[in-house]
């Protein structure tokens, strides 16, 4: 029965399921083997790949709920609190960029920041796409309590989605559905809320390690809980 349930799940996210593709990022290479940095708390000097995005988000709602606008010096990231002031060097041509995070993502292997078109232009990588980059946090805005979760995948059918999200439930006690301001029509699998980053991470690891159906799995702030 479980392994007839990973198979029905595994068709579900092959068919319909997608994680959020910019337009910047289809167009961007894909993250070479063995060539990105090994990933580190943004604390502590994260690092790994950043990409960037433009249309058709300009002028859209970002996850923080501001109007995304691509020529200011914004970012998205996955876990940091929105307003936090964060420097990019590029690793590779040593230039550096200041930017705010006011939007989530990116929710591609390897990448660690989606930068907007104003600090992707200032960092010469609009042509290449990505770039190599270590991050230093440069302020935070106080936060309440934060807390963590698992993304496991997002679906433009919500039925599929939920189908998802109660497997998952059974299985490790908590998920749930996420629909973000700055991706209408996409419903997210959120799995647990953790306390902390590495509460999640081990709950990443687990979720990959247990259920073949799932074939990424991101760490990601739960604005709301």
């Amino acid at each position: 029965m479980r392994q007839a349930l990973a198979v029905a799940i595994a068709g579900m996210v092959l068919l319909c399921g997608c994680h959020r593709h910019r337009v910047s990022q289809a167009l961007a290479p894909p993250a070479p083997a063995g060539t990105a940095p090994a990933a580190t708390t943004a604390e502590s000097g994260e690092t790994g790949l950043a990409s960037w995005y433009g249309h058709p988000y300009h002028g859209r709602a970002s996850a923080s709920g501001e109007i995304y606008d691509m020529e200011q010096m914004t970012a998205a990231h996955r876990t940091l609190e929105f307003g936090t002031m964060v420097r990019v060097h590029d690793l590779d041509n040593d230039k550096s960029v200041d930017v705010r995070i006011n939007d989530r993502g990116p929710f591609v292997d390897g990448r660690i920041i989606d930068l907007s078109h104003a600090a992707a232009r200032a960092m010469g990588m609009i042509g290449p796409g990505i770039a190599r980059v270590r991050l230093e946090i440069l302020s935070a805005p106080a936060a309440d309590q934060a807390h963590f979760g698992v993304q496991v995948g997002a679906f433009r059918n919500k039925e599929n989605a939920e189908h998802l999200r109660r497997a998952m439930a059974a299985k490790y006690g908590r998920a749930r559905l996420v629909e973000r301001a700055d991706e209408p029509g996409f419903w997210h699998v959120v799995v647990g809320m953790e306390s902390t980053q590495e509460g999640a991470s081990a709950l990443a690891d687990r979720i990959q390690g247990e259920d073949r159906a799932v074939t990424t799995a991101f760490v990601v702030r739960l604005d709301s809980v």
